[in-house]
């Protein structure tokens, strides 16, 4: 039986606006399976935002990236990304260092050890999102992702 947020949320009246329940539907969607693959990092002493970085600088390969260009690539903003980096580093899950032409670049790149730590995680969380929508054709994730495209698209162009 599907759920519809005013019950789900115990809401007694119903929604005045549908874009109001589809916002706080996709919120509360989000918690929950954001919420799974979080589990799994924490047991790996990983944030999502931790990993989200090292994901994206082993995308990047050895030449690294710029802290503006991780801010722009990351899944969901963090606000300091450069005390997220600190931490990492501590960690020596990554590396940074000036660039030579223009000292005021610093370039990031992830570590052998933060290798190390991310890809025993890929497989298991293939899993998880296999697990949260195997029950979804093909075609039923690529339209959700169609819809959720043309969100993103409409809001970058409304900013």
């Amino acid at each position: 039986m599907l759920h519809d947020m005013q019950s789900e949320i115990k809401q007694g009246k119903p929604f005045v606006h549908p874009e109001e329940e589809l916002f706080l539907s996709l919120v509360r969607t989000t918690d929950m399976l954001g919420r799974m693959a979080s589990d799994l990092l924490k047991e790996h002493g990983l944030s999502t935002a931790q990993y989200n970085v090292l994901r994206i600088l082993r995308g990047a390969g050895p030449k690294g990236l710029s802290c503006g260009e991780i801010n722009t690539r990351m899944v969901t903003r963090d606000p300091d990304v450069t005390r997220l980096l600190d931490r990492l580093e501590f960690r020596k899950l990554i590396s940074r260092s000036r660039d030579t032409g223009d000292r005021r670049v610093v370039s990031v790149c992830i570590s052998p050890e933060g290798l190390a730590l991310i890809e025993p995680l890929d497989q298991p969380l293939v899993e998880i999102h296999k697990k949260q929508f195997g029950f979804m054709s093909v075609d039923e994730i690529r339209e959700v992702l169609k819809q959720l495209a043309r969100v993103r698209e409409y809001l970058e162009s409304a900013e």
